[in-house]
């Protein structure tokens, strides 16, 4: 192997990480939906949702705070309201499973919620939002976390990270998407920096003490920021609400309560929202997507950068040239599959 690194196809690497997972005790459908968002994340060049998150699916099994083999149990009477209960499964599987069922029935009433209920969660959410809008759906999912952020005007952690993403399909081209965490940054991304031996840039984070900090540890430590002040602790607090106590699944903090530690994945619920354009428009002049693509290309227009569009090129790249590890992380990952 060159210390320069090794490139894989999308493909070889997803099979490589599905073995891993299946060696585990993961469940087929578990393995490969796993997989997908993992390499996903590669593909995209969002190293803070890529192979860096093996390890830490695989100290969550180690630790019985996720059942390899459980199967995700659909629940559906024909509301706008569907249910996947995850019985302890990773997230992707139940989504997986929920999905076809969702976009169809926004289809069918113009807007329908799935709610995701006891489910391990470690995966970006726009890998999800995608799968929407290639059914022709606008969507929205968002999930709380574990306690590891501060609210405005407070020292102590008690929301989440709380991530909120939202999509709309185009006909043409990729589709409008945006996934953020509420918090300065994704939790992912203060680790990535403290393996780098890197320090975080300033407003991100506060120590134990309530005091601004820099350092990567003392931040693991202390507590996150939400991103925007105020504003974006008030988006954090609605997620709590929406993702959690309305589909009565786990807040960030009993989340935190539930795990005690934050060195392991959270266990919560997820919500996912969908919208049928063509159903909301019906009976008005246009169609939706067409007018949408007159604000797509305003904004593009003046020089902005539409969401996902580095993600997009990085994408396009890869599935051109294959996928890069680095050597550290292809040795990682040949660690992972000796297990």
């Amino acid at each position: 192997m060159s210390e320069q690194g090794i490139r894989l196809t999308v493909a070889a690497l997803t099979r490589r990480v599905e073995e891993i997972f299946r060696r585990a005790g993961l469940t087929d459908l578990q393995a490969r939906s796993v997989a997908e968002v993992i390499v996903a994340g590669e593909r995209d060049a969002c190293k803070s949702h890529g192979i860096y998150r093996i390890e830490g699916c695989l100290q969550t099994i180690a630790a019985g705070k996720v059942d390899p083999r459980a199967e995700p149990l659909l629940a559906d009477d024909g509301s706008a309201v569907i249910r996947v209960n995850a019985k302890g499964a990773f997230s992707p599987a139940a989504f997986a499973l929920g999905a076809p069922v969702l976009a169809e029935r926004a289809k069918q009433l113009g807007l329908a919620a799935l709610a995701i209920n006891s489910c391990t969660h470690f995966s970006a959410l726009w890998p999800e939002i995608e799968v929407l809008t290639e059914a022709g759906i606008s969507a929205m999912a968002m999930c709380p976390s574990y306690s590891t952020v501060a609210p405005a005007g407070g020292s102590e952690p008690l929301l989440g990270t709380n991530p909120f993403a939202f999509g709309w399909p185009r006909a043409s081209g990729q589709p409008y998407v945006f996934d953020f965490a509420t918090s300065v940054a994704a939790r992912g991304e203060i680790e990535l920096h403290r393996r780098a031996g890197k320090a975080l840039p300033e407003g991100w984070a506060m120590d134990a003490a309530g005091q601004p900090t820099t350092d990567p540890e003392r931040a693991l430590e202390g507590a996150m920021l939400p991103f925007g002040g105020h504003k974006g602790s008030a988006i954090s607090t609605m997620i709590e609400l929406l993702a959690g106590v309305m589909i009565g699944d786990m807040t960030s903090r009993d989340a935190l309560d539930y795990l005690g530690t934050t060195s392991i994945l959270p266990h919560h619920g997820e919500l996912i929202i969908a919208f049928c354009p063509e159903r909301f428009a019906a009976g008005r002049s246009g169609n939706p997507l067409d007018r949408a693509e007159i604000l797509f290309e305003a904004i593009a227009g003046q020089g902005a950068r539409l969401p996902s569009q580095r993600r997009f090129a990085a994408r396009e790249k890869s599935l051109a040239e294959g996928i890069h590890l680095s050597a550290d992380e292809a040795r990682m990952l040949e660690r992972l599959e000796q297990g």
